[in-house]
């Protein structure tokens, strides 16, 4: 789990295609490897990914076909900027929201416009992650916790202060950027509480009015 609170900006410095998937090197710029472990699990651009070899200022992970179709890692080069964050401890300050790591969808960048010293975005999520976007509910764009200003449709308004556009790669993004988007881990669990029994049966039509009725919050 993570907070979505980036600790460094690195780089991808190596990209080897292995046995019909990927593996990973990553240059992690000032992230503090000193107490990680082989196995720890280290999120890049908002992914969760498994550290299989340590050095003193890299890691290398695997990236398998699933995480490659979901994220925006089937397109990693050499030399792109990633942000980073190490796993949580219990005594880590939860400065974020919960972030499991795990992407839910791919979307992109409409708009980036300078608002004071702030700069405001406006990103195009799959029309599937639209239900679980809520106004000033919490999102991570890769990797980075953030407060959803507004919503139209299947499009989000953010805004960005000056230490996150420098703590992160989001100073450098541009309109029509690819970005990895998680959504609230809680909105997706709860999807899926409401269908009660149903979630066993695949052809139910999920959360509806008549099930948000018979539940009582209709």
């Amino acid at each position: 789990m993570f907070t979505g609170i980036i600790l460094a900006v690195g780089k991808i410095a190596g990209v080897e295609k292995r046995g019909g998937d990927y593996r990973l090197k990553i240059a992690v710029g000032s992230l503090p490897l000193s107490d990680a472990q082989l196995g720890d699990s280290i999120a890049v651009n908002g992914v969760c990914l498994t550290a299989v070899e340590l050095g003193n200022a890299y890691f290398c992970a695997d990236v398998s076909n699933e995480t490659l179709l979901r994220t925006t890692l089937a397109h990693a080069k050499v030399g792109a900027a990633v942000n980073l964050e190490l796993a949580l401890t219990p005594s880590t300050r939860l400065g974020g929201h919960i972030v499991s790591g795990h992407v839910d969808g791919i979307g992109t960048v409409l708009e980036k416009k300078q608002d004071a010293r702030s700069y405001r975005f406006k990103v195009q999520a799959p029309d599937n992650l639209a239900k679980y976007i809520a106004e000033k509910g919490s999102i991570c764009i890769d990797g980075i916790s953030l407060t959803v200003n507004g919503v139209h449709g299947a499009s989000f308004d953010i805004n960005i202060v000056p230490h996150t556009l420098q703590q992160t790669t989001l100073a450098h993004t541009e309109v029509g950027a690819q970005v990895n988007l998680e959504v609230d881990l809680l909105a997706r669990y709860l999807e899926r509480l409401l269908q009660g029994d149903a979630a066993a049966h695949p052809k139910t039509p999920g959360v509806t009015a008549e099930l948000l009725y018979n539940s009582g919050f209709l």
